[in-house]
C-alpha cells in the first residue's frame, strides 16, 4: 500500500507556495520542463535575480560555475540578459568546479577556455573575480593549490549559489563514486565512464586526462543554494537513483539529499524514470488516458511475464491498477492493447497499395510516394533503418537520402593519412602534400585546417555513396547538405543559423515529400541530432503554407543508444533474417566507423552490433506480449508537426 507525505511546495526559488502529497519516492525537491530550452532561462532568471539583489545591498554575489552542455544555454541567456537588458557582473566572484589536470588554459578542451568561450568573454566580470582550478599545477604543489582554493571561498563567505550537473556515474564536480561527504577540493583521478563521455570532446578516449582537480563534496554542500541541471534519457538512470535512492558514497550526488535548499532542474526525458512519471498509478490516482493505458498495461505485462491477452483482473489488482478495472473490463483492455499493437505492425512502411488503410500506421495512397530520409551523419540512415530503407526502395516508392552534416569529425587522421597517401601515389600535387604534412605535424587538441576536413568530408561521402548503390538508391537521389552549424572542426558546433534552414527548405521544397523520416534522438540537447531534427521541423514550418505539406508525414527513428519504448511505437517494421543481413552490410560500407569508431559512447560494441540487438530487442519485447515473432523490428513515432 502506497504510503504519503505531506512537505511544502516550492518553486525554482524556493519560496513556499502551499501544500501538496509528495510521495515517499522523491526525497529531492525537482521541476520538470517540456524542454531544457525554457529550464536554462529560468534558471539564469534565478541568478540575474540574485545578482540584482546583491548588488542592490552593495554586496558581491558570489557564484560556483559548471561545466559541460547542461549549463550552455544558461550562460547564453545570461549573455544576452547583459547585452539587452544591462545585467552587470561587476559585483559578482565565480569560483568553477573543476579543471582535468594536467591541462593548458589555452586548450580548447580545457574548462578555462569553456568558461571564457560561453560566459567571462562576453560580461563585463572583473577578471580578478574569475576563479577556475588551474591545471597547470606542478603536483607536488597540488595539496597547497587545493587548500588555497577553499581558503578563497571562504574568504568571500562561500558559495551563494551553486550551479551543477550530473554525470552518469552520479558525480557533481568531478567528485567520482567514493567521494567522502566531507571532502574538499582535491585531485582525483577520473572514473572510466566519465572519461568515455568526455571522449568526444577529446576525439578519443586516449586523450582523455585520467586526473582533475575538483572541489568536494562538503564544498558544494555549503552553498546556501543549489540547482542541479539534468537534460536528455542519458541522465534519466541516474537522476532516479539521485533522487529516489538511498544516499550512498557510490552516488555521490545523493548527498544532495540533505542539502536545504537543493533543486533538481530537469526535462521530460531526464525524469522520465522517475516513479512519478514511469509507473504513475502507483504514486497516485491517474486520469487514464489512452496513452497511460497501453503504458500501464505493458508495463504489467513485463512485470508478470505475461502476453496482453493472458492478463487477469487479479494481475490489474495486484499491481496498483485496480482503478483502471473500475472503468473496463480486463477482458476488454487487454483486447484493446493487442489490436494497438497489432495495428503497429507493417511490412509496407510506405502504405499498402489497394489495401484497407484505416487501421495500418501508413496511407494506401499515393501507392508510389516521394520519401526523404533525413540522416544526421552519412551513416544515421543505415544503422537507424536500414531495413525499411530497404523495403522503401524494393517497394517502389521514390527515396531520396539527405545527409545534414559532412561527418568529418568522426574520421581519424589515420584514415585520413591512408587516403592521402593513395591520392599521393595515384596523383601527386602540393595539396595532397599538404594535407599530409598538416597531419604529421599536428598538435594535440589542433583543429583540423580546413583541407582536411574536406578530406574528412569527402571519405564519409564516398562510404555513403557505397552503402547507398548496395540499397539499390541511384547516386542523384542521394544528397549532401554539409550544413554549415556542424563546420567548425572540434565536437563544439555553432547554432543553428539562417543559412542552415534554407538548405533545409529548398531541399524539401524540391523533393515535395510524402513521407520523412528523421532521427529523434534527444539525449542530447546540444548534439548533433537535436539540432538537427530542430533544423527538419523548422523548415518544415516555414512551409506550412505550401501545399504538399498537408499530405506530407513525419515519422521519427532511433539511433544506435536507444528505442522507442513499445508504448510510443507507432509504427514497426519487421525484417527477415535476409534483411538483417543487408542492413549489417550497408553499415559496413562505412569502412572509417567500423573499427575503433572515434566516438564509441559507452558501449564498446560497433553500431552495426547494437543496432542488430536493438532490433532484435524490439521484436522480442512484441513477441513477449503475444505478437508474431521477428527476426528484427525497426521502430518509428509519427510527429505530428
Amino acid at each position: 500500500m502506497k504510503t504519503t507525505m505531506v512537505k511544502k511546495k516550492r518553486d525554482i526559488n524556493h519560496q513556499p507556495i502551499g501544500q501538496f502529497e509528495e510521495t515517499r519516492f522523491e526525497k529531492i525537491h525537482n521541476v520538470i520542463f517540456s524542454d531544457s530550452n525554457e529550464a536554462s532561462i529560468r534558471v539564469a532568471e534565478e541568478i540575474a535575480e540574485l545578482i540584482r539583489k546583491k548588488q542592490n545591498q552593495n554586496r558581491t554575489c558570489v557564484l560556483g560555475l559548471a561545466t559541460g552542455s547542461s549549463p550552455i544555454r544558461v550562460y547564453e541567456e545570461l549573455v544576452r540578459m547583459h547585452k539587452e537588458e544591462g545585467l552587470s557582473f561587476q559585483n559578482v566572484v565565480t569560483f568553477n568546479l573543476d579543471e582535468y589536470l594536467p591541462m593548458e588554459k589555452s586548450n580548447i578542451q580545457s574548462y578555462h577556455y569553456f568558461m571564457h568561450e560561453h560566459l567571462f568573454n562576453h560580461i563585463d566580470i572583473d577578471p580578478e573575480n574569475v576563479h577556475i582550478p588551474d591545471g597547470t599545477v606542478a603536483t607536488e604543489d597540488t595539496t597547497a593549490y587545493c587548500l588555497g582554493y577553499e581558503r578563497k571561498i571562504k574568504e568571500y563567505g562561500g558559495l551563494d549559489f551553486q550551479l551543477l550537473g550530473i554525470g552518469r556515474t552520479g558525480h557533481i564536480g568531478f567528485n567520482e563514486p567514493g567521494s567522502h561527504y566531507n571532502s574538499g577540493t582535491r585531485v582525483i583521478t577520473l572514473d572510466h565512464i566519465t572519461r568515455v563521455d568526455a571522449a568526444p570532446s577529446f576525439l578519443g578516449i586516449a586523450n582523455v586526462p585520467r586526473k582533475a582537480i575538483t572541489m568536494g563534496i562538503s564544498t558544494v554542500r555549503k552553498a546556501k543554494r543549489i540547482i542541479l541541471l539534468g537534460w536528455g534519457e542519458n541522465k534519466a538512470e541516474i537522476i532516479k537513483k539521485t533522487i529516489e535512492g538511498e544516499i550512498s558514497s557510490q552516488v555521490p550526488a545523493t548527498y544532495l539529499q540533505n542539502h536545504s535548499n537543493c533543486t533538481f532542474i530537469l526535462d521530460t526525458g531526464a525524469a522520465s524514470e522517475l516513479t512519478k512519471n514511469k509507473t504513475p498509478w502507483l504514486v497516485d490516482a491517474c486520469e487514464w488516458t489512452e496513452e497511460l493505458k497501453a503504458k500501464a498495461i505493458i508495463w504489467l505485462c513485463e512485470e508478470t511475464g505475461k502476453t496482453v491477452l493472458s492478463l487477469t483482473d487479479k494481475d490489474y489488482n495486484d499491481n496498483g491498477m485496480a482503478d483502471l478495472l473500475s472503468k473496463e473490463d480486463s477482458y476488454d483492455l487487454n483486447i484493446q492493447i493487442f489490436n494497438k499493437l497489432q495495428h503497429t505492425i507493417t511490412g509496407w512502411p510506405g502504405g499498402k497499395p489497394n489495401a484497407d488503410d484505416t487501421h495500418r500506421p501508413e496511407r494506401a495512397e499515393p501507392a508510389k510516394k516521394r520519401v526523404i530520409i533525413f540522416s544526421p551523419h552519412p551513416d544515421d540512415d543505415v544503422i537507424s533503418m536500414g531495413g525499411t530503407f530497404d523495403r522503401l526502395v524494393e517497394q517502389g516508392h521514390e527515396v531520396h537520402v539527405i545527409y545534414q552534416t559532412s561527418g568529418n569529425i568522426a574520421v581519424s587522421d589515420t584514415d585520413a593519412r591512408k587516403f592521402a597517401e593513395i591520392a599521393m601515389n595515384l596523383n601527386p600535387s602540393e595539396k595532397v602534400q599538404k594535407i599530409i604534412n598538416s597531419i604529421n605535424n599536428k598538435q594535440d587538441s589542433q583543429i583540423d585546417s580546413p583541407e582536411l576536413r574536406r578530406l574528412k568530408g569527402d571519405i564519409r561521402r564516398s562510404e555513403s555513396y557505397a552503402a547507398t548503390r548496395y540499397m539499390g538508391l541511384k547516386d542523384a537521389h542521394v544528397h549532401f547538405l554539409d550544413l554549415p552549424f556542424y563546420e567548425t572542426g572540434t565536437i563544439k558546433k555553432n547554432n543553428l543559423s539562417e543559412e542552415d534552414i534554407a538548405l533545409m527548405v529548398d531541399i524539401i521544397k524540391q523533393i515535395k515529400p510524402h513521407q520523412i523520416y528523421a532521427a529523434g534522438d534527444l539525449a542530447d540537447p546540444h548534439g548533433t541530432h537535436k539540432v538537427c531534427l530542430d533544423a527538419v521541423l523548422e523548415a518544415l514550418k516555414r512551409l506550412k503554407p505550401e501545399p504538399f505539406i498537408k499530405d506530407c508525414w513525419l515519422w521519427l527513428y532511433r539511433g544506435a543508444w536507444h528505442e522507442w519504448d513499445i508504448n510510443e511505437i507507432e509504427m514497426c517494421v519487421p525484417m527477415s533474417p535476409g534483411q538483417v543481413l543487408k542492413k549489417r552490410n550497408a553499415i559496413f560500407c562505412h569502412q572509417s566507423q567500423k573499427d575503433g569508431v572515434m566516438f564509441q559512447g559507452d558501449d564498446s560494441r560497433e553500431f552495426w552490433m547494437r543496432a542488430e540487438e536493438r532490433n532484435r530487442d524490439t521484436a522480442n519485447k512484441y513477441k513477449d506480449l503475444g505478437m508474431s515473432s521477428y527476426a528484427a523490428m525497426e521502430a518509428f513515432v509519427r510527429h505530428k508537426f
